[in-house]
C-alpha cells in the first residue's frame, strides 16, 4: 500500500487529474480509494450519499488501471471517479429518487449516462442524494429528503441547493471528481450556487434521459457539475448525443470549442441584480468587470416580458401529478420528508387542463422572443441566484423577506430549452458562495462552456476550498 493521496489532490480538475492518470503519475485504484474514503466519511454529514458503491468502483478503478498500464487510454474520463444523483438507474443498485417510498427501488439496467460514463473510463464511486421526487410536490424547506438535508460545505448550517443538493455538495467537497444532476428549473443552477460549483444545464435533448427518473418530460435534462467550466465540457462530451432510448434526445454530439477568434458578445441583463442581496450585487459587477477584459459587454439588456414563473410552475405541476399518479392516488404521499409534499401532489392533480395547455401554447412565443434577443450575443448574464444559501431549518419564504425580483431566467431558460452554466463568483455572509450564470441561446453550450473557462483563467475562485 501506498502513503495515503494528500486531499490537495482531490480538488484537482478533471483535466489535472486526466494528465496525471495517463502519465501514469496518478494510480486509479488510489485515487478512488480515496475519494471513497471522503465519500464515506464526509457524505453523510452533508447529507450528500445515499449508496457508496466501493466494490464496483475499484473493480472499475482496477480495470481502467489495467487499460492504461497496456496503453488502451479512452479519454480524458478514464479512471477519473464521479456520483450520480439518485435518480438515474444503476443495475443491481438501489434508485431511491431521494423518497421514502422509493427507498428500496432496484432496476435491472443502467442508465444510458452511466452505460457512456462506463465506456468513456470513468468510475461510479456511488449514488447522491437529491430532494425527494426532485422537488415536483412543492417543497418549501431544506429538509425534504430521507437522507436529510443537503449541506453545503462552505457553511454546514446552510442548504447544498436542490434538487441536486448531493451532485452539489459532493463536488464542492472534493467528495468527488464530478457529478451528473438534473435540472426542471433550477435544480442544477441552484445547488452550483449554493455549493460554489461550476454546474451546466444543457440545452434541452442534448443528453439522454434514458433511466432517469421522469418528472416533467418537456422539461427535464441532465447535465455535470464539477469544479471548472473545462470539466463540464470533458464530460459532456462523453454523455452528448442522440439515444435511440430516448426520442426526445438529438443528435448533436458535443464539439470542443477552440479559443474565439473574435471577442465575444456578453449582454447584461436589466435589473437582474438590482434586487439581490447586496454582496451578490457587488460580486455580479466584479465578475463583469473580468467580463469586459475579453468580451464586448452590453449593459442595460432588456428581457422579453412573459409568465415565465407561473408558466413553468402549471406545467412541472401536471406533469409532475401525471409521472406519479399512482403515488398520488395510493396516498403514499403521506410518508414524504416534506411537510408541502405530503399534499403538493393532490393539489397538482387538480390542475385543469386549459391552464396546462394555455402554459404549453405560451413556450412558442416565449422562445421565439428568447431565441431572436440570444441570436443577437454570445451569451447573457445574471446573478445564479438573488442570495446566497438557505439557512436549514428556516422555510425558504421565510429565509430572505424582500430580496429577489429581476429577470426570470431560470424559468425562461427552461421553458425555451436553453442552455445556462453557473459559476463561483465570490462569497457572501457567513462564508456562503454566490454566483453568476452565462446563458444562451439554444445549442450554445459550446460557447458558454469556452466564455466560463476563459473567466475561470483570469480568476481562482474556483481553485478556493470549504472548510471540510
Amino acid at each position: 500500500m501506498g502513503a495515503p493521496l494528500p486531499v490537495d489532490t482531490l480538488y484537482l480538475s478533471v483535466r489535472e487529474l486526466s494528465e496525471r492518470i495517463r502519465k501514469k503519475e496518478l494510480s486509479p485504484v488510489a485515487l478512488a480509494g480515496a475519494y471513497l474514503d471522503r465519500l464515506e466519511s464526509l457524505g453523510p454529514s452533508l447529507g450528500a450519499v445515499v449508496t457508496v458503491t466501493r466494490d464496483v468502483a475499484l473493480a472499475e478503478a482496477k480495470r481502467a488501471e489495467g487499460e492504461i498500464a497496456a496503453g488502451r487510454w479512452r479519454g480524458p474520463l478514464h479512471g477519473i471517479p464521479y456520483g450520480v444523483k439518485d435518480l438515474l438507474a444503476t443495475k443491481g443498485i438501489p434508485t431511491t429518487w431521494g423518497a421514502e417510498p422509493y427507498r428500496n427501488q432496484v432496476f435491472d439496467y443502467d442508465a444510458t449516462v452511466v452505460a457512456r460514463l462506463r465506456e468513456a473510463g470513468a468510475v461510479l464511486l456511488g449514488k447522491l442524494s437529491m430532494v425527494e421526487l426532485a422537488g415536483g410536490l412543492g417543497y418549501n424547506n431544506a429538509d425534504a429528503s430521507f437522507t436529510g438535508p443537503g449541506r453545503t460545505p462552505w457553511n454546514v448550517r446552510y442548504w447544498s441547493g436542490g434538487s441536486s443538493s448531493g451532485p452539489g455538495a459532493a463536488t464542492a467537497a472534493a467528495l468527488v471528481a464530478f457529478s451528473i444532476g438534473s435540472e426542471t428549473s433550477g435544480s442544477i443552477i441552484t445547488p452550483a450556487a449554493f455549493s460554489g460549483v461550476a454546474g451546466l444545464r444543457p440545452t434541452y435533448g442534448r443528453v439522454s434521459r434514458h433511466g432517469a427518473m421522469a418528472l416533467c418530460w418537456t422539461l427535464d435534462k441532465l447535465g455535470p457539475m464539477a469544479r471548472t467550466a473545462e470539466d463540464c465540457g470533458l464530460v459532456m462530451a462523453a454523455i452528448a448525443g442522440q439515444d435511440p432510448l430516448d426520442p426526445t434526445s438529438l443528435d448533436r454530439p458535443w464539439t470542443l470549442r477552440p479559443a474565439a477568434e473574435r471577442r465575444w458578445r456578453i449582454g447584461v441583463l436589466k435589473d437582474s441584480a438590482t434586487k439581490a442581496q447586496p454582496v451578490v450585487t457587488k460580486n455580479f459587477e466584479t465578475s463583469i468587470e473580468v467580463l469586459r477584459d475579453f468580451c464586448e459587454v452590453v449593459d442595460d439588456v432588456e428581457f422579453p416580458d412573459f409568465p415565465y414563473g407561473p408558466a413553468v410552475s402549471t406545467i412541472v405541476q401536471a406533469e409532475g401529478a401525471s409521472a406519479f399518479r399512482d403515488l398520488i392516488e395510493s396516498g403514499a404521499t403521506q410518508t414524504l420528508r416534506q411537510a408541502n409534499d405530503t399534499w403538493g401532489g393532490f393539489a397538482a392533480s387538480v390542475v385543469p387542463a386549459v391552464d396546462y395547455l394555455q402554459a404549453m401554447r405560451l413556450r412558442a412565443p416565449m422562445k421565439r422572443a428568447l431565441d431572436a434577443l440570444y441570436a443577437r450575443y454570445d451569451a447573457l448574464v445574471a446573478p445564479s441566484r438573488q442570495t446566497v444559501s438557505y439557512p436549514i431549518g428556516v422555510d425558504f419564504d421565510k429565509a430572505y423577506p424582500n430580496v429577489g425580483g429581476g429577470p426570470a431566467v431560470i424559468p425562461a431558460g427552461n421553458l425555451a430549452g436553453q442552455p445556462a452554466l453557473s459559476l463561483l463568483n465570490g462569497f457572501g455572509a457567513e462564508g456562503l458562495p454566490t454566483g453568476f450564470q452565462l446563458t444562451g441561446r439554444a445549442f450554445g453550450d459550446e460557447t458558454l462552456v469556452a466564455i466560463a473557462a476563459e473567466y475561470q483563467r483570469r480568476t481562482d475562485w474556483h481553485t478556493r476550498r470549504p472548510p471540510v
